[in-house]
């Protein structure tokens, strides 16, 4: 049962987070990519939307867990699927999986890599004969064209160490569970919409998993991996609303709040990428498009050099 200091403690963070927000979040609608319009988009269409955005994870954490593409693995995932030619999969020419010091961290990315191959075999399924193959996808140059924009610098390799392998899943993570909320308003089918909220549920706690990860490694902010992760947020929220509002992400921040009306002082974290409201932020395809192609007005760059295929692209 919550007391009254941790009721407190929540409307503080609250508060705080409300402030960091300026502005609020725009509702979950679906604004379109070019060549889609409302009536013409089907489950199928935004199921493939989310199929490409599951290639693309599926592939980052099997690469860092185990090395391979999804399919070379002893048991092969297909990437071309109903007669389509499959893309490439970009990496450093001197790719090797991460070299990691520790077991936790590596048992998070086996675990996150066997969870996303099975959403691209679900939705494979799920789409059957209406299932896209994977698009070219690109694992290198994207990050270090993100790290530039984000202010980290020229270059970023995911692949290097425990730490970098986590600022690279932050990355996709939270961008996930938005496009997941995001699209759920579009969604006819009711048994489609529950599958998608269950999917939704398991990036989110990919997402938890690594922001607990990259707070433990790094709990004062000493390191520097917390100021990443808002100039990642903030690259985020200003590819999605070029305008610069609403705010709709957050990076992880240690505040100080008193409780009970007292003169200490206690640490929070700002851990939960959500609005005032403790609601997730919702992106539109659109919004997911303008943040995986790095804001290319032909919606090609970034992680999908050419493009995503499908209907929303």
């Amino acid at each position: 049962m919550a007391t009254q200091e941790t009721r407190q403690l929540d409307e503080i963070i609250s508060s705080r987070r409300a402030m960091m927000l300026t502005g609020g979040i725009a509702l979950a609608g679906l604004m379109l990519p070019r060549a889609a319009n409302a009536a013409a988009l089907t489950d199928n269409d935004v199921l493939n939307f989310a199929l490409n955005l599951e290639y693309l994870e599926a592939q980052f954490y099997n690469l860092a867990a185990f090395g391979v593409t999804i399919d070379k693995l002893p048991t092969p995932i297909p990437v071309s699927v109903n007669g389509g030619t499959a893309g490439t999969v970009t990496v450093k020419p001197s790719f090797a999986k991460v070299p990691f010091s520790s077991p936790v961290i590596s048992a998070y990315a086996a675990e996150t890599a066997v969870e996303e191959r099975k959403h691209v075999t679900f939705l494979q399924g799920a789409l059957g004969s209406a299932a896209v193959s994977m698009p070219n996808l690109d694992l290198y140059h994207s990050f270090n064209t993100l790290a530039s924009a984000a202010g980290i610098g020229s270059a970023f390799d995911p692949f290097a160490h425990d730490a970098d392998f986590l600022i690279g899943a932050y990355i996709f993570e939270d961008v996930g569970v938005t496009a997941y909320h995001g699209a759920a308003g579009a969604i006819q089918n009711k048994g489609t919409l529950g599958a998608a909220a269950g999917i939704l549920a398991v990036e989110a706690y990919h997402a938890g998993l690594i922001r607990t990860a990259l707070n433990q490694l790094d709990p004062t902010g000493a390191l520097g991996l917390l100021s990443l992760t808002q100039k990642i947020s903030a690259t985020r929220s200003k590819l999605a609303n070029p305008s610069g509002t609403p705010v709709d992400d957050i990076g992880l921040a240690t505040i100080n709040v008193s409780l009970n009306a007292s003169a200490s002082t206690y640490p929070a974290l700002t851990f939960v990428d959500a609005d005032s409201n403790s609601i997730a932020f919702a992106r539109t395809p659109t919004q997911v498009l303008a943040i995986v192609t790095g804001g290319a007005s032909n919606n090609q760059g970034v992680f999908f050099p050419n493009g995503l295929n499908g209907t929303i692209k």
